[in-house]
């Protein structure tokens, strides 16, 4: 098969590996993939844009390639680096000019006249907000524990000692580093009531009623196809801490749990979302959170092949996948 028609643009970083799968497969069916990262703006990245009454049209071109604003198929929005500023511009200036590129280069992109998006950018961030999360899962009908989102002590003490267990949770996985600029992660972890001090004034906490769990599972939805994996043998609260002890076993999704899970990315105009849940002992599914642009090429072949296929097949055919 020659390779030929509109291309997908893939907006990442380099070390993507999520987004590496992905390409492989458009290459194998002979998709054109350009990919670009709106981190390397303006230096290895140009932009011409037009808008009038004709519509949109132009090119975004890199070091390798140009593609027509007006001819891109469908946008893989994954995980590009933030934007950045010639190093020679004084701190005010630097910052205004990443503002720019932020409004002027990410409202192109976010603007590709007949593109499929998976997801939106601006869909993406909507959909990042825990409070908005919490509020959207429970009304979709999924199954949600007890939270509590606060800066006052007292408060987070009365709910701590009314649903003991409870968890703390961050909001979003926020760069953080030491004295030494290592890299730190903030985990999901347990709180005793006794723990909390007035230290919690200082910004917004998460508190949540922490499930008598047998299993965790990642649902992975992209458009109307959805890969549920259980995963078991993590020996704490937080999965993620303990990769190299789990197993996966692909699941059937509850009918419940899938008409909750499409409602909840209807809400957000989302294509693909990846769903935490909570497997209690009586086979309930609790709601944890949904990560809008969520990683899943970790697991083994046979679970992450199809995800990529689906993918692919959203990227190649559009909304008609």
């Amino acid at each position: 098969m020659a390779w030929g028609g509109r291309p997908v643009l893939v907006v990442s970083r380099l070390d993507d590996a999520t987004a590496d799968e992905v390409i492989t497969e458009l290459n194998r069916r002979r998709v054109p993939v350009v990919r670009l990262d709106p981190g390397d703006f303006p230096a290895a990245v140009t932009v011409n844009a037009t808008f009038g009454g004709f519509g949109s049209a132009g090119t975004l071109v890199t070091e390798t390639r140009t593609v027509d604003l007006d001819g891109v198929r469908s946008v893989y929005w994954r995980r590009p680096t933030p934007y950045t500023a010639d190093l020679a511009m004084s701190e005010q200036t630097a910052r205004w000019a990443v503002e720019e590129a932020r409004y002027g280069l990410g409202g192109t992109l976010a603007a590709l006249p007949g593109a499929h998006y998976v997801n939106h950018p601006w869909r993406n961030r909507d959909a990042e907000f825990k409070p908005a999360q919490l509020a959207t899962a429970a009304r979709c009908g999924l199954t949600v524990p007890a939270t509590l989102i606060t800066n006052d002590p007292d408060k987070a003490r009365v709910f701590a000692l009314a649903h003991r267990p409870v968890l703390y949770k961050p909001f979003r996985q926020t760069e953080y580093t030491d004295a030494g600029g290592r890299a730190l992660t903030v985990w999901i972890e347990d709180v005793d009531p006794e723990q909390i001090d007035d230290r919690v004034r200082h910004t917004a906490h998460l508190f949540q009623r922490r499930v008598p769990k047998t299993a965790d599972i990642r649902l992975t939805a992209v458009g109307e196809h959805l890969f549920a994996v259980r995963i078991d043998g993590s020996p704490g609260v937080d999965w993620r801490r303990h990769y190299d002890s789990l197993t996966y076993t692909p699941v059937r999704v509850p009918s419940e749990v899938a008409k909750g899970v499409r409602a909840y990315l209807d809400a957000f105009g989302l294509v693909f979302g990846a769903f935490d849940f909570g497997l209690d002992p009586d086979g309930r599914w609790h709601w944890y959170e949904c990560n809008p642009n969520g990683q899943w090429a970790w697991f083994p072949d046979h679970i992450t092949s199809p995800i990529t296929a689906a993918l692919a097949d959203q990227l190649q055919y559009g909304g008609n996948a």
